[in-house]
């Protein structure tokens, strides 16, 4: 949903739009590519609501609600989804590598992207937390697992092990960027704060999500880790929170040209 809704300044169901003559998604950019996943489970939803009371549910509303129902079913918390959302008549290529955080970006330049969109630092650490499910691709944590993994680490027995682990999935020599493995290695298919709790360690897979608790700039940030590594409630609460602020995130052209979409990607 990060990604949906932080592109074009806003939740508009751009990222579900293929390629046309005319038009250049988003599935394809450099930072989304083999990245995103589920469009079919998308399509299929779509197409029995059409069936059901066509012309009615967004596709934009659909991937709000997906990201919620998807949260809870690997025991996370519920929160309400307000809808009412419009799809949009064009995608955002442009806008993937400037306004999206990349996984090796320093924490300053990611401050920015979340307050460029009204998303304070509280949302920006609590929305990282979903990396307690899904995977990262070798590419995007390969000069972090040869870099200052070790140092931030401390380099224990069990972190030894589990950065062995990361190199024989990922070699120092290119040829394997497509290969995965999982962000929250304790818990991958369990939503829980245990990804606070793997930053603490220093074992954070990505860059940028170790950053929010190395960094030197991270005085705020480093409090906020601790706290929901501490507090699985407080983070559950301020992630739902978080996440509705991020759903409500509206691109101001889909008042005037948005539609709802008979079918998400086109």
């Amino acid at each position: 949903l990060l990604s949906a809704c932080l592109i074009r300044q806003g939740c508009d169901a751009s990222i579900l739009l293929d390629d046309t003559i005319t038009l250049q998604g988003e599935k394809k950019a450099p930072i989304n590519v083999d990245a995103l996943k589920g469009f079919r489970i998308i399509d299929r939803i779509k197409n029995k609501l059409e069936s059901e009371c066509p012309g009615i549910v967004s596709c934009a509303d659909i991937l709000t609600i997906a990201a919620r129902d998807a949260v809870i079913l690997v025991g996370g918390p519920y929160w309400d989804v307000p809808v009412g959302r419009k799809d949009s008549k064009t995608a955002g290529y442009a806008l993937t590598s400037t306004n999206l955080p990349t996984s090796d970006a320093g924490l300053l330049s990611i401050i920015s992207k979340f307050l460029y969109q009204g998303l304070s630092i509280t949302d920006m650490v609590a929305l990282s937390g979903a990396h307690t499910i899904g995977m990262a691709r070798c590419v995007n944590f390969r000069a972090r697992i040869y870099g200052d993994f070790e140092a931030t680490s401390g380099m224990n027995p069990i972190s030894e092990t589990h950065l062995t682990n990361l190199k024989s999935v990922c070699p120092a020599a290119g040829g394997e960027d497509n290969n995965e493995t999982a962000m929250d290695y304790v818990t991958p298919n369990l939503f829980d704060n245990s990804f606070y709790q793997i930053l603490l360690k220093g074992e954070g897979l990505l860059n940028s999500d170790q950053e929010l608790y190395s960094s030197l700039f991270g005085i705020e940030t480093k409090k906020l880790v601790q706290k929901y590594a501490e507090n699985q409630i407080a983070f559950f609460q301020q992630f739902s929170d978080s996440m509705v602020k991020l759903g409500n995130i509206t691109n101001p052209d889909t008042y005037v040209n948005g539609e709802v979409r008979k079918n998400c990607r086109f």
